[in-house]
């Protein structure tokens, strides 16, 4: 990617006056490899297997924002739904699966690790039951595990079950961490129609169609749109659509190129670039 001296110009100036920023990167880790029949040694392989491939992760996202003066405001890992990693294990209660996933997330200096998930659209299997009863305490007793559940589709329907059980995994969150203002629901999204694929905290997860690992990209430039826009007051509808069109290619192209660096430093593909974030 070529840049003139006045693009470059102003996307300096995006940086200094517009606060733009790369949200975040996100590693995607698939850990369908980890699962076996003992809970020990599958948070064993999870382990070291995020230890092998996110481990790069800060200090890569920290190189180039220094040398390309691009602020990287979080450093995130998603892995694949702990419910499938975790089902064919002897263990209960899934709780040790999170704190191992926090553990790790501390010692790489990794912001949060978003998968300790479930898609139960259709129905409960042995391992999606024993993660959503593990919910509130695993986030309770974490600080960087992020947890989802998939309970509809509208192709399969509604889950009635699984959203009458999420309501009160939500109540018991909320009460065992009142004294930290409900902090573990802030870490718990309940979709319907999840994306077969998601980047995005507190709701990601690496989905079960991808590859080993893919870098994900997430672009924050609504300050930079807002100045554009105002230096265009009473300009026709065709204009503010070109104005806005222009600066959301400026700032995607930036999070593209952080994302392809990233991506080939990490040595994994490059997935997502979110443009929703831009506007």
């Amino acid at each position: 990617m070529h840049f003139t001296p006045v693009e470059i110009q102003e996307t300096v100036d995006m940086f200094l006056s517009h606060k733009l920023d790369i949200r975040a990167i996100t590693l995607g880790v698939s850990l369908l490899d980890c699962a076996g029949s003992s809970g020990t040694e599958t948070r064993r392989r999870i382990r070291e297997k995020l230890l092998r491939v996110a481990g790069p992760l800060v200090k890569v996202g920290t190189d180039i924002e220094m040398e390309y003066g691009i602020p990287i405001i979080n450093k995130r890992v998603s892995i694949t739904p702990m419910a499938m990693v975790a089902g064919a294990s002897d263990d209960v209660d899934y709780t040790p699966y999170a704190k191992v996933l926090d553990e790790v997330a501390k010692e790489l200096g990794i912001d949060f690790v978003g998968g300790f998930s479930a898609l139960v659209q259709k129905g409960f299997s042995a391992g999606d039951t024993r993660l959503v009863d593990s919910i509130p305490e695993a986030l309770a007793s974490t600080d960087r595990v992020c947890a989802s559940v998939n309970v509809a589709t509208s192709r399969n329907g509604i889950n009635m079950d699984a959203v009458r059980r999420m309501g009160v995994v939500i109540k018991d969150a909320a009460a065992r961490t009142a004294d930290r203002d409900g902090l573990a629901c802030a870490k718990l999204v309940v979709f319907c129609n999840a994306p077969d694929d998601n980047p995005f905290m507190a709701g990601a997860f690496h989905g079960v169609g991808e590859g080993e690992a893919s870098l994900n990209v997430g672009v924050s430039g609504p300050g930079v749109v807002k100045a554009a826009l105002e230096s265009h007051r009473g300009a026709g509808f065709d204009e503010i659509a070109d104005v806005i069109k222009n600066t959301s290619f400026k700032i995607t192209r930036m999070g593209q190129l952080v994302g392809m660096e990233a991506a080939r430093r990490l040595n994994v593909p490059f997935g997502i670039l979110d443009r929703k974030s831009v506007v």
